[in-house]
């Protein structure tokens, strides 16, 4: 077998060699797909095991390649894959003519040494094929870059040398497939036990509002959460509060599966397409120093508030809260940058500032069919990081005509397909704002009084309306809001007035 194995090899590499027209032999090892084949050829049902790794363009050695490839067409069709039944579609094979014939099968299912090691093989010649892809892939760039075309950009190059490289590291990843039930019940038990061990009671991940993580029970992994609003209700503001809450409370440690991760807050990913990173940067500031954010723009503070906003600053440095500010961003990109974000700094929460400035692959200008792929896109990334992903949406102008302001599920723009995708559709709802435009004139002293009244009554105020939870209640939650710090808290209730406790 050995002896066949370099003869082979030499043969392969020579090839190679000529095609690639470089003289070094590209990593591989055909005594590998050797072994590997032999034991799908004595034992069909090796095949099911390696089938999720490799497939035929992972094989060095092209009649390997073949080989597989028939044998796996074979298997697929509940059909024995075995050296005879192969020899009648490989028979006049120019490849295997050169090494034997047909007898070339025999004597790979001959020299198989053992089925147990045969997934071990199969990862051994993924892991070598990635190797000369990223070998062929840096060829690629250096040749692109040495090539110099009006029509080709370095910038344009980079972009796709990179998507390139996302691809080739998302290539390959073995699908989950079925699971049995006792192991789904055993997550399920587990992902309960944590909540039960954690404080608060909570299964995900805490938005630090008392109130609102008691009606959801945290940010739950693979949820994907909407929060819709009209433009001046605070959506944005909400949504950077609870990063911002998540952020400062990232703690690691060991998990209760034995992993190290997060057992408090998360590592945080907030894709801003409207606003700038330093905007945003300064709204957490304005929150977390006191000072508002119009006095932050302008530079206007006074010597105590400035001292303040620097020791926020400071304090803030080590949050491990990351802003992707380009605008206009694909939904395959956003996925490909969170896929990266992860691998390099981990990611337990996403935020996408908002959903209708994503950017979908089709080329169609039906604006229905974009969005649906832009909201599945979305919830594709949230099951597959295993995180919960937060995207804020606009609604339609139908509540401005209407005399109730409180948003509901028809609201929401280009609804059909981000209604039914979500797990959560949240509503931000602020009825001081409407209120506070229908002030009456001076001289309706009757009237006036009753709107300072009801201004008085809810000022500060604001309103989470739950208008769908896929595994909990509906329902609205009351939240305080300090428009001067875009800040949201814990509202404090008549009957916790004198408990000094901090809510805010």
């Amino acid at each position: 077998m050995n002896e066949i194995a370099t003869i082979r090899s030499g043969q392969v590499e020579a090839e190679q060699a000529k095609e690639d027209g470089a003289g070094e032999a590209l990593p591989h090892s055909i005594e590998a797909e050797q072994q590997l084949l032999g034991a799908i050829l004595t034992n069909n049902e090796v095949y099911d095991r390696v089938a999720s790794v490799i497939n035929s363009g992972h094989f060095y050695d092209p009649v390997h390649a073949r080989i597989f490839e028939v044998a796996s067409a074979r298997i697929a069709k509940n059909a024995l894959a075995s050296p005879v039944t192969l020899k009648a579609f490989l028979e006049d094979d120019p490849g295997l003519q050169e090494l034997g014939g047909p007898q070339y099968l025999v004597r790979l299912a001959g020299a198989a040494i053992s089925s147990f090691a045969a997934r071990d093989y199969a990862q051994m010649i993924y892991d070598l094929a990635i190797r000369r892809e990223l070998i062929r892939l840096g060829k690629d760039i250096s040749a692109q870059a040495a090539k110099v075309d009006v029509a080709s950009e370095p910038k344009d190059q980079i972009v796709e040398a990179e998507q390139r490289l996302y691809k080739l590291g998302e290539a390959g990843q073995a699908s989950k497939g079925f699971v049995s039930f006792l192991r789904a019940v055993t997550d399920a038990v587990n992902v309960a036990n944590a909540a039960y061990q954690r404080e608060g009671g909570l299964a995900g991940v805490s938005t630090g509002l008392v109130d609102l993580d008691k009606k959801l029970g945290g940010l739950h992994r693979s949820d994907l959460l909407i929060l819709a609003g009209r433009p001046s209700m605070g959506k944005t503001s909400l949504a950077t509060n609870i990063a911002f809450n998540i952020a400062k409370a990232y703690r690691r440690g060991q998990m209760p599966d034995g992993s190290d991760g997060a057992i408090e807050g998360g590592v945080v990913g907030f894709y801003s397409l409207e606003m700038s990173a330093e905007q945003l940067a300064a709204r957490i500031l304005s929150e977390a120093s006191e000072v508002p954010s119009e006095q932050i723009r302008r530079g206007d503070m006074n010597e105590k508030e400035f001292r303040r906003f620097v020791e926020a600053a400071k304090a803030l440095e080590a949050c491990p809260l990351y802003i992707d500010d380009t605008p206009a961003l694909p939904i395959s990109q956003l996925a490909a940058r969170a896929r990266r974000l992860k691998r390099e700094h981990g990611l337990d929460a996403l935020f996408v500032d908002y959903l209708q400035l994503v950017k979908g692959t089709g080329k169609g200008d039906n604006r229905v069919n974009e969005i649906s792929e832009i909201s599945q896109g979305l919830k594709a990334i949230a099951k597959e990081l295993d995180i919960p992903v937060v995207a804020l949406s606009q609604l339609s102008r139908q509540v401005e005509s209407r005399d109730d302001k409180r948003p509901q599920l028809s609201d929401l723009r280009e609804s059909g397909s981000i209604e039914q995708d979500a797990d959560v559709v949240m509503f931000v709802f602020r009825e001081e704002y409407y209120v506070e435009r229908e002030k009456p004139s001076d001289d309706r002293l009757d009237e006036m009084a009753a709107w300072q009244e009801r201004m008085e009554r809810l000022h500060g105020k604001a309103e989470v309306i739950i208008g769908k939870q896929r595994h909990g209640p509906i329902g609205s939650v009351d939240l305080s809001f300090e428009g001067r710090f875009t800040r949201f808290g814990n509202l404090v209730k008549p009957w916790q007035q004198g408990e000094g406790e901090n809510f805010g």
